[in-house]
This record gives C-alpha cells, structure tokens and sequence, in this order.
C-alpha cells in the first residue's frame, strides 16, 4: 500500500505541566443543552481529577466524530449526560502529565493518544482530560498529535467492524459504504492489508485516492446504483444505514447467500436484524470500544506505513461549532480534529 500524507504539519508538542504548575481549571468547549451547532461555546470549567489507574492528560487535540454530533443534538448517547454543562468528544491526543504510579510504563511528558467513554464522564474536547490507563498508549511517532488525534475512534470501529466481526482474509469480497469517511478511509485500509478484494462507494472526487488506500473497485454512488454494479459480496460494512436512499434494504440484494451486514451508525437501521434474517443473511451492529490493546497494533501498522489517518480540516477549540457543521455536512474526506496544541 502506497504511504499517504495527509497534508497537515506537524505542530510541535505541547510540553507538560506537572503539578506546581497545574492550574484548578480549563477552558473546554461544552453544551448548556442538546441543539444545533451553535449550543457548543467555550466555557471554564474544573480540572478533571485523576483517580486510581488514570492518567491525566494534557490535550493537543481531539477527534471530531459522528456520534458527537448525534449526542449534542440530542440522539446517539445523549440520554446518559449527567448534567449540564458537558464536554463532548471521545478521542485525544496530548501530553502525560500524571501518571497512576512511579513504575507505570507512561510517563510525564510521554506523547499518547486513546479514547474515552464519553458520557460516562467528561469528554475531550478540553484542555485536559484523565483517562483510565487501558484506554490510552503511545502514540504513533509518525504523526504529529494533531494527525494522531483524528486515529483513535474512527480506526478503533473500523478494526472492529472489518476485522473483529467480518474477519477480513484473502480472497474475501467486502463492500464499504461511506469508503472515504473517518471509518471508512480505515475500513478501507484494514480489508485490503488482510487480503480482502474491497469495493467501495464513494463520489467522483475521492475514487482515485480510495484506490491508493486499497481499494480494489470504486462506484460512483452519485452516477450508478451500487446494487447494479456489483453482486454476490460476502460482507457490506454499512457506515450508513438507512438514513439516506435506503441504503441498508438495498445492501442485502448484493450479498450472496448467508453473507454477512455489519451496520455502524448508532440508529440508522433499527430493524437491520430482522430485515437480513427474513432474506436469508446475517446482520449484526457494532459498537466501539476504548481498547489500548488494539490501539496499539494499529500504532504499529501506521508506524509501518501500512495504515495512514487523513486529517481533512483543523479548526481550534473556539469554533467547535463550525467543525460540527462541516462534519454534517456529510462531504468530509478522513477526520476532522479540534487543535488545542497552541493552548497547552
């Protein structure tokens, strides 16, 4: 697989703070409600306080994703949030600077990345965040914090999606929906460096950069009906649902008999189980989960050049909104990250 940049400079790290220096609060970008865009504002809030096998990080960037949006309008997750105000995000990239214990292999001053499970507690899009330690680990030295931001939750579902349920192997047919999103450009990358003969849709736009990632066929969803094009797959990875052109209904007529639907968006087909089943297939959804064990054998295929992140817009902590705006927007290539390396 051909090694890709993904156009965004390496900023520097951010240096850590240890404790004389820790302030008693952060800026955070948070929401007083669920609603549109506009409700995520910046706002000080109280230091997160590490306990047990945390660690306290000091964030350089998070990850923007579906689910955040979802939440803040108030779907995806949003029925668990305590209380108001909260912060949303669940993947980052920073700067230890507090480790559970003196013998713990992360140090301070140690550059790591991982996921939270955000709304169980406070999310990522802040200045710091303490995370329990099994949810974060080195990150890659290939990428700068910003690009390492963008890994986390979008490569932790599609390693799940694509490798934990579908079991990607040679000679394996696998169809990918939504090929060039943050799940997708992963998805995309995991099928091929298992073997797997991968089709994906896509517009006009991202067909060639979808082949450089691995991707064996591209169809023009805008030009063609995909259900025309290709037949007899083995595994759709369905990265959305039936949200959009009954996407999903029409994803069972090209999987060939007892395949297998893998569908991810949070509440984009709720009746997928049974949609599949009366036709003879299989069907599961998926849910991610903040899995540093995992994390890390994806840190050594980006490390190895196997696996790159797309970083496709940075915006800073103060204009969250806008970044959720342009993630509904539906036309975003890779991931989008909030920077707060300049705050740190």
């Amino acid at each position: 697989m051909s090694q890709q940049s993904s156009g965004v400079s390496h900023l520097s790290s951010p240096k850590a703070v240890f404790a004389e220096d820790r302030p008693h609060t952060m800026r955070a970008a948070v929401i007083d409600h669920t609603g549109a865009p506009e409700v995520l504002h910046v706002s000080e809030v109280p230091l997160p306080v590490r306990i047990n096998a945390e660690v306290l990080v000091k964030v350089a960037g998070a990850g923007i994703n579906p689910l955040d949006a979802k939440t803040r309008a108030g779907r995806g997750v949003a029925a668990a949030i305590p209380g108001y105000p909260f912060i949303l995000g669940q993947d980052f990239s920073g700067v230890v600077v507090e480790s559970p214990y003196e013998g713990h292999f992360l140090k301070p001053g140690d550059e790591v990345y991982g996921m939270l499970s955000t709304p169980r507690g406070q999310g990522s899009y802040a200045e710091f965040v303490s995370a329990p330690s099994m949810q974060l680990c080195k990150k890659p030295g290939r990428l700068s914090l910003i690009e390492a931001a963008g890994v986390p939750l979008a490569a932790l579902t599609a390693w799940g999606m694509v490798v934990d349920v579908a079991k990607a192997h040679e000679g394996q047919r696998i169809l990918i929906h939504a090929a060039s999103g943050g799940v997708g450009h992963f998805a995309v990358q995991f099928a091929s460096y298992f073997g797997a003969y991968v089709i994906a849709t896509a517009s006009p736009r991202n067909a060639s950069w979808l082949r450089e990632l691995g991707a064996s066929e591209v169809i023009d969803y805008t030009a063609k009906r995909f259900e025309d094009e290709v037949s007899n797959v083995d595994v759709v990875i369905d990265l959305i649902g039936n949200t959009h052109d009954d996407t999903g209904t029409r994803s069972l007529q090209v999987i060939r008999p007892g395949g297998l639907l893998v569908n991810g968006p949070t509440g984009s087909w709720p009746t997928v189980i049974d949609d599949a089943h009366a036709v003879g297939l299989r069907a599961t959804t998926y849910k991610v989960s903040p899995d540093a064990a995992t994390l890390t054998i994806i840190t050594r295929l980006i490390n190895s050049g196997d696996v790159i992140v797309h970083i496709d817009e940075v915006f800073e902590l103060a204009n969250a909104a806008d970044a959720h705006t342009a993630l509904e927007s539906g036309h975003t290539r890779g991931k989008l990250v909030l920077n707060l390396a300049d705050q740190v």
